[in-house]
Formats: structure tokens, sequence, C-alpha cells
């Protein structure tokens, strides 16, 4: 049985500013959970569109550790030590690939105090960069594995205690490990960078996206991280040159239940 799951898409975009896409960040309710995946620029102002507080965050999951998933972090923290009525009181969970302690160490050498919470108030947890890993949440299962992008790069799947799963790939290049992770998932939210003629190193192009959701057989497929080059291309149908499930091209701001 599903159910028990809202995402949320806070942004869909890239490094490159844009007023309709804000850069990487996804919001995943689960039971009492609220979980943000990554924490690009535009992250805060899409959740209060959203009618989230920053304090209602229970978890943040980092896919890795370059700007456009983790700009917002020094800002939410910062906010997070406003005297605010409705201020944190419980501790925020921050999950990522090794490397995440020293990554936040580096935060503090340069804004020191301005973004350290209260004691107890901040739980820092790296998983394994070298293979699977898992971690056991109150109203949820956490499970990582490497992709390949950067050294830190981690594809995450969140089940809830009722069954229902979602992935998300953060930014990958097409790799063995992000069709393992996607396998029967009800739902998974892959990069699609650019279109099929324009491939880099590091990224997905809407087919090879496709081809990993029908691999993993998964129930449904977003595609997100759309630089503006997309914007001028069929995405839709180059990704059904590999891929015929459901399938969502992600906008700011959009939620779906499972």
């Amino acid at each position: 049985m599903h159910g028990n799951m809202t995402i949320t898409i806070l942004g869909s975009g890239t490094c490159v500013p844009s007023l309709e896409r804000s850069s990487c960040a996804i919001l995943v309710t689960t039971g009492e959970s609220k979980i943000l995946l990554d924490s690009g620029a535009g992250t805060m102002r899409r959740l209060l569109e959203a009618g989230i507080s920053i304090f209602e965050l229970s978890h943040i999951i980092y896919s890795h550790f370059h700007p456009d998933h983790t700009g917002e972090l020094v800002p939410l923290l910062f906010a997070s030590k406003y005297p605010d009525s409705r201020r944190r009181r419980t501790p925020l969970s921050i999950c990522a690939g090794e490397g995440l302690v020293g990554f936040i160490n580096g935060l503090k050498r340069v804004y020191g105090r301005w973004i350290e919470l209260d004691p107890g108030l901040l739980d820092l947890t790296e998983v394994d960069i070298h293979g699977p890993d898992n971690l056991q949440f109150k109203d949820f299962t956490l499970n990582t594995i490497p992709v390949k992008h950067n050294p830190e790069s981690i594809a995450v799947r969140i089940s809830s205690s009722r069954g229902a799963s979602v992935v998300y790939s953060g930014d990958t290049d097409a790799c063995e490990s992000i069709v393992t992770i996607s396998q029967d998932a009800n739902l998974l939210i892959c990069e699609s960078a650019l279109p099929d003629d324009q491939k880099v190193d590091g990224h997905l192009t809407p087919s090879l996206a496709g081809a990993i959701a029908s691999r993993a057989g998964v129930g449904k497929l977003i595609l997100t991280h759309f630089y503006p080059e997309c914007e001028r291309a069929d995405i839709v149908q180059e990704c059904r040159k590999t891929y015929r499930g459901p399938l969502v091209l992600a906008h700011d701001l959009m939620e779906l239940e499972l």
C-alpha cells in the first residue's frame, strides 16, 4: 500500500539565474518528517511559497556540494538564529556523502558563529561514497549510492513507512548505480541537464534519463535540472526515444502525491 508521501519540486533549474526555475531543491514530506533534497539559490523563498517555514524542516540531504545544490545552506542556517517565536527547537539533521563535516567546517571558517546553531540543534551524518549505504529514520528509510559526477555525489532513495518510494538522482552521468537504486521505485526524479545533441560529461540528457527509468522499471519519471538550452528543445520527444511510461517535466512548485 502506497501513500503518505508528498513531493514538491522547489527548484527545477541550475546555476543559471532564472525567474522561472530556482536552483536545485525538492521537498519530500512523509509522516512528521519534512526532508529537503538540496538547497540551491531560491530555496527558502520557494519553501515559503509552498507554505513551509525553515523551522519545519527535519532533514536536509545533499546530493553533492556544488553551489547550485548547496548555495542556500548558509542563509538558511543564519536565518535559523533569528529569535522568531516559532524558532527551531528540534534538531536539523543534515546528511551527505563523505566530506560533509569538512564542507561545513569550511563554511564556518568563512562565516564563524553566524552559522553556528545552538548546541544540539544540528546533526551531521556522512554516508559512504564507495558503495550503497542506508540510514533508518522515524518516518522513512534513506538509501544512498555513489553516482558519476563529483567524488561525493550520491543518488538518494526515500522510502516511507507505508511503502512509497522516491529516488532523486542528484547530478550524474549515465552509470549502473542510478539504475540499481531506482529499481521499481514509484517515482524517479532525474536530472536531464541538456538536450541529447548537447551532452556534456557528468550530466544526463532526456534519452539517457529515459533509458535509466526504463531499465529500472520506475512507476513515473520526472525530468529536472534544466539548463536554458532545454527550453528550446522537445525534451518529451527526446525522452520518448527510450521511455514509454508516465513522464512529467518538472517546474517550480509542482506537487505530487505518492
